[in-house]
């Protein structure tokens, strides 16, 4: 019986010999694969973590600049935060801090260039829709009212809509295009939610055109 039992365990022994001979290697090579992407998915996790707590380090640097009014070091930390993690939301978020004070510093160039940035690379539609609009502002300070019009055609995040219709109409009416103006500014208005008071401005800016919308009340 013992003699029967060996027999039958070297017979297994063998078959798993064998099957090991065949596929010992592929399974060999489908372990470290699954191992490796493992340990690359850990590592670029720490990789992202990392990449984020750099890029937050260096906001909070622009937001000191910007907190004591220093517009040329803000400059200068957001182009090393655009250059270094452009794809991060940092990054979106100090273009949008770096060009207010730029803007408000009267470095207008500097806020379109930021701006700019911004536009052609803000992962989300809402960023790069926020950017045309302010950069679109600055454009028509300078009366340069053909250019801040193309930014704004840009400007297609559907959150945004009203306040671009309403950016849109004041660029038109800069340009003397009363009829054009109104159009938009009549967009606007129906766009823009009743319970705000921003509509009141639309409201306004239409009566001054001779053409008051009808009054709703609020639900």
């Amino acid at each position: 019986m013992a003699n029967a039992l060996d027999l039958q365990e070297q017979e297994q022994i063998d078959e798993l010999k064998a099957f090991w001979k065949q596929y010992g290697n592929l399974i060999t090579w489908a372990i470290t694969l699954v191992l490796l992407a493992f340990a690359g998915w850990n590592a670029w996790g720490w990789y992202q973590r990392d990449q984020a707590a750099k890029a937050a380090s260096m906001f909070e640097e622009l937001d000191k600049a910007a907190v004591a009014g220093d517009a040329d070091k803000a400059g200068r930390v957001f182009t090393d935060l655009k250059t270094r993690f452009p794809g991060t939301t940092f990054a979106e978020q100090g273009a949008l801090l770096a060009a207010k004070l730029q803007y408000d510093k009267g470095q207008l160039d500097n806020a379109k260039a930021t701006l700019g940035w911004l536009a052609d690379n803000a992962g989300e539609d809402e960023y790069r829709t926020i950017a045309r609009l302010r950069l679109a502002a600055v454009l028509m300070d300078g009366k340069q009212y053909d250019e801040a019009l193309k930014q704004l055609a840009g400007a297609t995040a559907p959150s945004f809509a009203a306040l671009v219709a309403d950016r849109r109409g004041d660029l038109l009416l800069a340009q003397g295009k009363k009829d054009e103006a109104k159009t938009a500014y009549q967009a606007a208005y129906k766009a823009f939610d009743v319970k705000l008071d921003y509509r009141t401005l639309i409201q306004a800016k239409l009566t001054a055109l001779g053409a008051a919308p009808a009054t709703e009340v609020a639900k």
